[in-house]
């Protein structure tokens, strides 16, 4: 069987009524069917998910479906799907996203092209009927850079702001220097240490332009739109970011921008938080100081000082306990 070009890594979990699409769309990447490998991953599913997996990989020429009997969650999931990546490229897609005709295909060509370890492109928001484009934050397009070029300024957004691993393509060199895989276990914001220690650690990246990758929003059983425990993962993540910027040969530098990525997220979650159960809220509240604790008090007060006025009302609680135990 010939080695394919790229392999997509596929995990959903109770997404029976989007996957089908998802799917239906890899079978338009390529001329040839063999370019590509697809491996699902059921992740707990009570719903059709895993038999519509089941029967669209009889129509790809190198597919397989994963099982998980209790979800593992999105981080553990993409890992599972990483041990068996066939081919010099690798991508994320979610089961409820989809592509246009002939993006893996553009995508593969690009990063051979420009011989980078990684590349991004822009993706399209769907609400319902309306859509948008969301361009990647970067001033450079088909041009390979140092990945270090995308993360500053602190108060801009960034390619570390702009973390969506199914956001682009990877080459399989990063598997094989441990940068691929995500945090395990974390079932939300298990993107963000991913990007930063791809930008921290990969030696090339680009943005360009390819047919687009539509995401959609408003799911209901999304992990965005979730108000449970899972959202506390968020605490977690951020403390791996602040754990991956800190043994940085050039953490005083990206220090700024951590902790404006923190307080900024804190802030949102604060209010997303406010539909959470009180004991949920509490412990929320909880991990946030526990983050706020670890960020340098001069880079706290530069950035709340630039932050504005709602963002800095429903940090300020938690603002005046980190200065009284300081």
């Amino acid at each position: 069987m010939r080695t394919p070009l790229v392999t997509v890594i596929l995990p959903a979990k109770d997404a029976g009524p989007y996957i089908a699409t998802t799917l239906e769309t890899l079978t338009r990447q390529f001329d040839d069917a063999s370019s590509l490998r697809v491996v699902m991953i059921d992740d707990g599913s009570r719903d059709e998910t895993g038999d519509l997996m089941r029967r669209y990989a009889e129509r790809f020429d190198d597919a397989m479906v994963l099982t998980n009997p209790r979800p593992q969650g999105l981080a553990s999931a993409r890992n599972q799907g990483l041990a068996h990546v066939a081919g010099d490229a690798v991508c994320f897609l979610d089961g409820d996203d989809w592509m246009q005709p002939g993006r893996l295909r553009v995508l593969v060509d690009r990063l051979h092209d420009l011989d980078c370890d990684f590349v991004r492109t822009d993706h399209v928001t769907v609400t319902g009927t309306r859509r948008v484009l969301r361009r990647a934050p970067h001033p450079w397009r088909e041009t390979a850079v140092p990945p270090r070029t995308g993360i500053l300024p602190e108060n801009e957004p960034t390619m570390v702001d702009y973390p969506f691993a199914w956001a682009g393509l990877l080459h399989r060199r990063l598997i094989d220097r441990g940068l691929a895989d995500f945090s395990p276990g974390l079932f939300t914001a298990e993107d963000r240490p991913w990007i930063w220690r791809l930008h921290l650690r990969a030696e090339s990246f680009a943005v360009v332009d390819a047919p687009a990758l539509l995401y959609r929003r408003g799911v209901s059983t999304s992990l965005t739109q979730v108000r449970d425990r899972r959202q506390l993962d968020f605490v977690r993540a951020m403390g791996e970011v602040i754990d991956v910027v800190s043994h940085d040969h050039e953490a005083a530098r990206f220090a700024p921008k951590v902790t404006w990525t923190v307080l900024a997220l804190s802030a949102r979650h604060l209010v997303r938080s406010r539909r959470m159960t009180p004991a949920l809220r509490a412990e929320m509240r909880t991990g946030i100081r526990s983050l706020l604790a670890r960020l340098p008090g001069d880079d706290v007060e530069a950035v709340v000082a630039r932050l504005d006025g709602p963002r800095r009302r429903v940090l300020a609680p938690l603002l005046r306990v980190r200065e009284s135990t300081a």
